[in-house]
């Protein structure tokens, strides 16, 4: 074995440790990944970066503008209104129609985005069906997975997939070269989802509390007395804050709210402080001298139209630059004007100490803000606001462009006149050049996490190649395997996989296994073409856990969901996919 090879295999077992542990963000891990690469030697700089310009990175940043032109014509607000009457109907209604809808839309546009979408169309359908979250929003997940893999352009991990089979001189895949073999899977998933789903998803009477509800819990008034020892002292530096990591939401001086508190604003004697903190604390804060507790509120003034703030719930969504920071590295509260009250990070409701506490993709945060406030934080596609969703207009002026451009973009593909890539790349043009979205809009569009990840794990089967470590490990399996039925392989190759990418992101699994699976192909003596499907359902097709895909890890916490949740309705559906599809891809693809 080569020192290159067992190089690459130890930046490899690195990179798999920092996935797992989540130490750091998943693009930051992929970049380091390509960087050891280079500095090591293994790779040249030129091979290091090439990612960046790899067809499936250029293809995937074009889809994403394709997709924010249909987002952006208001196409979609436009059908929530109608989905939301159907959903009133009764919960099966509620199931099927949500399922659907996200199944269908996911297989053309990007899945987040889809499921972001839905996710405040069917809390609403919840407050005023009285159906609990968490009945609906593991099925929409699930269900945009299974949309996900029916065409080419339904999830970044086909593409990728295709685009390396085109590096190593295979044919790519069209666009609903394995729609039918996906079809016929998506079915048994949906039986699933609406006749056994419903028995394994958590039973809870009537609504789930909200996160607004659960933190009201906690809100009081706390009045400053005479003798009180912070007085005169800045609110920040107050025995209060420092020593009880209270939450001090307002002030009320003189029959005025400040709710901005800068660094400089100082405790008088009557102020009447609007705070939230845990039971615990608030006991505590009883025999403290110069505070008076006046007692737990339900209408503590967040809505009055003079404040003109309100509380609102809102999620942490893929992508977003929240993620992988603290409140206060990013100095949410002076940069934004608006104050994070609670916070669900994880599925635990957390109250104190929110400015230290590292973000993830998913957390949900409870927001003190106006609306413009509000409305500036979900254009920066910082959080998504899931209460009091409201559908807009459908903009005809841009819906008739933007679809007639995306339906082009995908007629193009599908009927071979020119590449994904060249036909998303005119697409993306035409969009801007027509004025349906505007180059500002373009830029926001991308999701460069996602980009910067792509471009980061590619390196791994970059290297993998270069240094035969593909070769040497499809060697192995074939020697392990190669006795058995090609099914059988299939089938094992499946499950590794699978299990891997719940663990791993989809994108990393993906990029280590399609060479993989290349190169055993050719020691068997058999077609790419059935390991390179079963790849690519495998690395989309995970429900084992609330972080496999980031559209589990989305209605995670606004479902308050537990992580058991998802292996108890996950793993029996993975299990009769992994079967499902073990059967039905040599149907379509034979060897």
């Amino acid at each position: 074995m080569n020192i290159d090879l067992v190089i690459t295999l130890i930046i490899i077992a690195i990179g798999i440790f920092l996935f797992v542990k989540d130490y750091f963000s998943i693009d930051t891990t992929s970049i380091l990944i390509m960087a050891l690469f280079i500095v090591a030697g293994v790779l040249s700089p030129e091979e290091g970066f090439s990612g960046f310009n790899h067809p499936a990175t250029l293809t995937l940043g074009c889809m994403f503008v394709v997709s924010a032109g249909v987002f952006h014509s208001g196409l979609l607000d436009g059908i929530s209104a109608k989905l939301v009457r159907i959903a009133r109907i009764n919960y099966f209604s509620a199931l099927v129609i949500f399922c659907l809808t996200a199944a269908i839309f996911s297989a053309f546009v990007n899945d987040t985005a889809v499921v972001a979408l839905l996710l405040p169309v069917a809390l609403k359908v919840c407050r005023e069906s009285e159906i609990s979250p968490s009945r609906l929003l593991i099925p929409i997940a699930f269900a945009a997975l299974f949309g996900g893999t029916c065409t080419l352009i339904g999830t970044s991990t086909n593409i990728l997939v295709s685009s390396y089979a085109q590096k190593y001189g295979l044919d790519g895949f069209g666009m609903f070269e394995f729609s039918l073999a996906a079809l016929c899977i998506t079915g048994i998933g949906f039986a699933y989802l609406v006749f056994i789903g419903p028995l394994l998803l958590p039973k809870r009477d009537g609504i789930t509390p909200g996160l607004s509800e659960e933190a009201e819990k906690y809100v009081t008034e706390i009045d400053v007395e005479k003798g009180c020892p912070d007085l005169d002292k800045p609110v920040f530096r107050s025995r209060l804050a420092r020593e009880f990591n209270t939450q001090i939401l307002g002030i009320q001086r003189e029959d005025k709210t400040l709710f901005e508190i800068r660094p400089d604003t100082i405790l008088l004697e009557g102020d009447i402080l609007k705070v939230i903190l845990p039971s615990d604390t608030l006991n505590d804060l009883r025999n403290i001298k110069g505070y008076k507790i006046r007692g737990d509120l339900s209408d503590y003034g967040f809505k009055n139209p003079e404040n003109q703030r309100s509380l609102y719930e809102t999620i942490i969504p893929f992508g977003s630059v929240l993620a992988g920071s603290s409140l206060r590295a990013i100095n949410f509260r002076r940069k934004y004007k608006s104050s994070v009250l609670a916070m669900r990070h994880r599925g635990e409701l957390l109250l104190e100490n929110l400015p230290d506490i590292k973000l993830l993709e998913g957390d949900m945060l409870l927001i003190l803000g106006s609306k413009e406030e509000m409305e500036a934080l979900s254009a920066q596609g910082l959080v998504i606001t899931l209460s009091e969703h409201k559908s807009s207009k459908t903009n005809l002026r841009k819906v008739i462009p933007a679809l007639i451009i995306a339906l082009g973009v995908v007629l193009a593909a599908a009927l071979h006149l020119t590449s994904i890539l060249i036909s998303s790349m005119i697409g993306s043009l035409l969009l801007i050049t027509t004025g349906t979205l505007k180059p500002q809009e373009a830029y926001k569009a991308v999701e460069w996490k996602v980009i910067f990840m792509m471009a980061g794990v590619l390196s791994m089967g970059t290297a993998l190649e270069k240094t035969g470590g593909a070769e040497k490990i499809a060697v192995f399996i074939q020697q392990s395997l190669g006795h058995y039925d090609p099914r059988i392989t299939l089938s094992l190759l499946y499950l590794i996989t699978f299990l891997s990418t719940n663990v791993l992101s989809s994108k990393a699994t993906a990029a280590l296994m399609t060479p993989i699976v290349i190169s055993l192909a050719s020691a068997m003596d058999v077609s790419e073409r059935p390991f390179l499907i079963a790849v690519m359902f495998a690395c989309s097709l995970t429900f084992m856990t609330p972080v496999s895909y980031p559209t589990n890890t989305m209605v995670y916490a606004p479902g308050n969901y537990k992580f058991n949740d998802f292996l108890k309705i996950g793993t029996p559906l993975n299990i009769i996919t992994w079967l499902t599809a073990s059967f039905i891809i040599p149907q379509f693809f034979p060897f």
